[in-house]
């Protein structure tokens, strides 16, 4: 009882005094000290209505249209002129290898009616379900002895042209038939490629793939 008594009386001590001793402070925070040092109005411009005004600029002076035409061409030079695929340059020496296609499951794969086909974690073939019905033939489209090389071995029907570097639009124009373009090197970078050109083609349950030395085949 004695400790209560003392820490009540204590903190009603405390209480007392401030209560008394507020007016004062409180004198104390409304005193005048006067101009102590250079001041500034705040000015914050409004950001959108700065955009909005730079944006008009641009409109009245024809900047927008400008710039939607750059990135116009640019857009259609990246897209008619790719970066060629890093790493990959000619073949020296033919060399082939296999290539085996089975994946692991992640997950359970069902068909449209919810049966199930095969499980998580199960190894499957997709050669064992789809037929590669085309080759897969890598090269530079940048040189025309690979170019014609490619053409004269494989039609359209056999086989897919698969650019590593070079223009695919230019040369369609001119060869009057189909390329595509390896973007980023996913392709070859899956299969291992090298080297062009280079040939990847169905060998029963897994793929023949080979990098080709053109004088040695023939070219």
């Amino acid at each position: 009882m004695i400790r209560r008594a003392g820490l009540f009386g204590g903190t009603l001590g405390v209480a007392l005094v401030a209560s008394s001793s507020w007016p004062i402070v409180q004198g104390a925070l409304a005193k005048d000290h006067g101009v102590m040092g250079q001041t500034w109005a705040i000015a914050e411009p409004d950001l959108l209505a700065t955009i909005d005004t730079r944006l008009k600029t641009l409109q009245a002076n024809g900047g927008i249209e400008r710039m939607q035409t750059a990135l116009r061409e640019k857009t259609e030079e990246r897209v008619r002129n790719p970066i060629p695929v890093a790493g990959i340059g000619a073949v020296r020496e033919s060399r082939s290898w296999t290539f085996d296609p089975t994946i692991v499951l992640d997950q359970d794969i069902q068909d449209q009616k919810g049966r199930l086909v095969a499980r998580a974690g199960q190894r499957v073939n997709p050669l064992s379900f789809v037929a590669m019905k085309t080759d897969f033939v890598f090269i530079d489209g940048r040189d025309d002895a690979q170019v014609d090389w490619a053409l004269k071995r494989w039609t359209a029907q056999n086989a897919k042209i698969i650019f590593v570097a070079g223009s695919p639009f230019n040369r369609m124009g001119e060869k009057k038939r189909r390329f595509f373009f390896d973007q980023q090197g996913k392709l070859t970078s899956h299969f291992g490629i090298a080297r062009v050109p280079a040939v990847v083609e169905p060998a029963g349950q897994v793929l023949k793939i080979s990098e080709i030395e053109m004088s040695g085949a023939g070219a």
